[in-house]
């Protein structure tokens, strides 16, 4: 399992050490050490708010005496003007902060909104959205935690908690049958308990695993609306479903309304627009 706690505190030492180095020398030379402030977090567009306990964990890095007044939390829907939180404390420090803090809201919310957008598209239906592994390189635990927050779910996380037989694994094992048996030989020797997920890219590889079965859920990756329709009802609920491939805001509900049980979207954490978020000295 994932210590996701250690991953996030390794992530945030590193991001202090990649902006401070061996000091904040505009701070040194401009400011006095000694001298405390405060500084409040505003919002400049509408968006849902996302990173809130992870700045709290960045400020409290750099300084622990640093005292932070938390007013919004994770996942609420804000509007410009609004005070996401306040923190008092050696000025040094909150300036020290300041883009750490801003850098990884600034994006989680953008990655929460986008989210919150998608889950909006399907209100009243029982498909839920997940991510995928499209994510910045190092940054993977916040996106993924930004996308719950804007009411998505996390898809694997890694190669490692889920096997996930995709179309190129499939023509390197020799087809589908080949695959999933190499499959549970693999996890019946490693005595292993993951999920098992498998692609299939027309309806004669969904009846080939169908034929073969084993697997939990099945990926209908790149279906049109018509074939999609065709294969939850040739499945008949015997193993989970799932959509992917090119689906946007606009075709969204319409897949989901075929019947699927998930639907996943690479765009919920590439290509993120990052919010406009401000912190501003009291």
């Amino acid at each position: 399992m994932v210590d996701f706690d250690k991953m996030i505190d390794e992530l945030i030492d590193r991001a202090i050490h990649e902006d401070i180095g061996d000091g904040d020398h505009t701070s040194l030379a401009c400011v006095p050490a000694h001298s405390q402030g405060g500084a409040q977090l505003l919002v400049k567009e509408p968006c849902i708010i996302a990173g809130v306990n992870i700045a709290h964990r960045i400020f409290r890095r750099i300084d622990e005496n640093i005292i932070i007044k938390h007013i919004i939390k994770d996942g609420t829907k804000v509007e410009i003007g609004d005070v996401v939180m306040v923190v008092f404390g050696k000025t040094h420090s909150i300036l020290q902060a300041e883009r750490l803090v801003l850098n990884v809201m600034q994006r989680m919310s953008g990655i929460a909104t986008n989210t919150g957008r998608y889950v909006e598209k399907l209100h009243g239906l029982k498909t839920k959205i997940l991510d995928t592994r499209k994510t910045t390189l190092g940054n993977r635990v916040l996106e993924k935690m930004a996308v719950r927050i804007g009411g998505g779910q996390n898809h694997r996380f890694g190669l490692f908690d889920m096997i996930l037989v995709k179309d190129n694994h499939i023509d390197f094992a020799g087809g589908i049958e080949m695959a999933i048996v190499k499959v549970q030989e693999y996890l019946t020797l490693l005595d292993k308990k993951i999920p098992v997920e498998i692609e299939v890219r027309n309806m004669t590889e969904l009846e080939d695993v169908l034929k073969a079965g084993f697997v939990d859920r099945i990926m209908l990756d790149n279906f049109s609306i018509p074939e999609t329709i065709e294969a939850v009802k040739l499945i008949n609920g015997r193993f989970q479903t799932e959509s992917s491939g090119g689906i946007t805001l606009k075709t969204i509900r319409d897949y989901a309304m075929c019947g699927v049980d998930y639907i996943s979207v690479g765009g919920l954490t590439h290509q993120i627009k990052s919010v406009d978020l401000s912190l501003k000295a009291l």
